[in-house]
């Protein structure tokens, strides 16, 4: 397990080094730039293209808000409550301001592979729409890249079982053993049956049930997050100054936290915010390509929200409440160490809303998770579709549902790691292609802007 877990952290060193880290962020400000900035511009009129997009009966699987919701689903999960905390007590607060920064220019990455994704989608042989990287990128870019879609398939079928699967479960019984006394093996049995009782229905049943879950669990966790720092409003400007100023210094050692410098920042704010929003991974399109819309760019406005609601509003609001509660600099009584994962971000709560700030990031992680696990075996189960055709769903979902008590009962960071090298490999096919598909993005926006249409 020592040498297993030294190769995943020299793997990860490589795929998570200068180059991908300018890959992403270059690809997300090249295409911010190229849309003169539109994905920040119009923030207010994509939400209400959101509202309206609730009752579309344009040609489609399920409705332009339920696209969201499934994407949202995937997104916010562990990576706003684990991966946040995990963030700061690897790269210090300055880790929160590069999530920050991923996420604004990742607004428009994720604006373009929705676009992509409803351009060039298509019907499979249950006439249901299919669409994403392997699609935009076989039927954009033409029969000579065809293999670098079946590369991106092959890495989003095995991919999810880490990243969607095994991490979400993992984390749930860790903090459910940690907060309620629950067995991993208990809490993954559990997981595995309610997670078994949607998918079994599809993208119409998962579309559902995250166009319920999603808006409540976001609303109560945020506004649990609100209330702590309403608490603390005269300590929140300091801690905002502390994320930006750590971001360019680095963070010195104290308490539990052993420090760290800029490029640790830098590093785990940029991995834990693409983990957590998946902007360039290439996910989130697969979702979108089944909206009930026949404009790429109107899904397009609508995805981007997926981005600024995961990262710019959740993460910070956990963000803030560990910064402010202090606990990223306490030292765990079991271990002698300093917190770190859900672990962090519960201690946080606890400490601000005694006897039930703990409870809230329990639940509200065993909700986040439940729902990752539901929107990345659509992801999974789609690329793996690419690849087998429709015959492969079926076995998909069985594996599917079997590995969740695996995942509640192995050893979390190794995960953690595994997670980040498939964020990283995944993203790199999709990233070319954006790149090189921009001019298509370029020119729908414009033809969509100047049609009158909104927003």
């Amino acid at each position: 397990m020592e040498t297993y877990e030294k190769t995943l952290a020299l793997l990860n060193d490589f795929i998570w080094g200068p180059p991908m880290l300018v890959l992403l962020v270059g690809t997300g400000l090249y295409l911010t730039l190229g849309l003169r900035g539109l994905t920040l511009r119009r923030l207010g009129p994509a939400f209400a293209m959101l509202w309206r997009g609730r009752r579309s009966t344009e040609a489609g699987d399920i409705s332009p808000f339920n696209a969201l919701m499934t994407a949202l689903s995937a997104t916010v999960g562990t990576g706003n409550i684990a991966g946040v905390a995990t963030a700061i007590a690897a790269g210090g607060p300055g880790a929160v301001f590069w999530m920050w920064m991923t996420a604004l220019v990742g607004m428009a990455t994720k604006y373009a592979e929705a676009v992509l994704a409803v351009r060039y989608r298509e019907t499979d042989a249950r006439g249901r729409f299919q669409g994403g990287p392997m699609y935009y990128i076989r039927n954009g870019l033409g029969p000579r890249w065809r293999w670098l879609a079946g590369t991106f398939a092959l890495l989003g079928t095995v991919a999810a079982f880490g990243i969607g699967n095994t991490v979400q479960a993992n984390s749930v019984a860790d903090v459910v053993q940690k907060s309620l006394g629950g067995a991993p093996a208990a809490t993954g049995l559990v997981l595995a049956v309610l997670t078994g009782l949607v998918i079994i229905g599809g993208v119409h049943w998962i579309g559902a049930v995250a166009g319920r879950l999603v808006p409540f669990m976001a609303v109560a966790y945020v506004g649990g997050a609100l209330v702590i720092i309403a608490l603390h409003a005269d300590r929140v400007p300091a801690a905002l100054a502390m994320i930006v100023r750590d971001a360019f210094t680095g963070t010195a050692a104290a308490g539990g936290f052993l420090g760290a410098g800029v490029w640790a920042a830098i590093r785990f704010g940029v991995a834990r915010g693409v983990f957590s929003n998946e902007a360039g991974l290439g996910t989130a399109p697969i979702a979108h390509a089944a909206a009930r819309t026949a404009e790429p760019v109107r899904q397009g406005f609508i995805a981007m929200l997926g981005t600024f609601i995961d990262t710019l509003v959740i993460c910070t609001m956990t963000a803030l409440v560990i910064l402010l509660s202090g606990a990223w600099t306490g030292t765990d009584p079991a271990t002698g160490e300093g917190y770190t994962g859900a672990a962090l971000t519960s201690v946080a709560f606890d400490g601000a809303l005694a006897g039930f700030g703990g409870y809230l990031v329990t639940f509200g992680l065993m909700l986040f998770a439940y729902t990752t696990l539901l929107g990345w075996s659509f992801y999974g189960e789609r690329c793996a579709e690419y690849l087998f055709g429709v015959r492969v769903i079926v076995p998909y979902r069985v594996l599917w549902v079997l590995l969740i008590p695996v995942g509640a009962m192995a050893d979390l960071k190794p995960l953690w790691a595994l997670a980040d090298l498939m964020n990283g490999l995944m993203a790199v096919p999709n990233l070319v292609a954006l790149l090189l598909l921009s001019p298509v993005v370029f020119a729908l926006t414009r033809e969509h802007l100047a049609r009158g249409e909104r927003p």
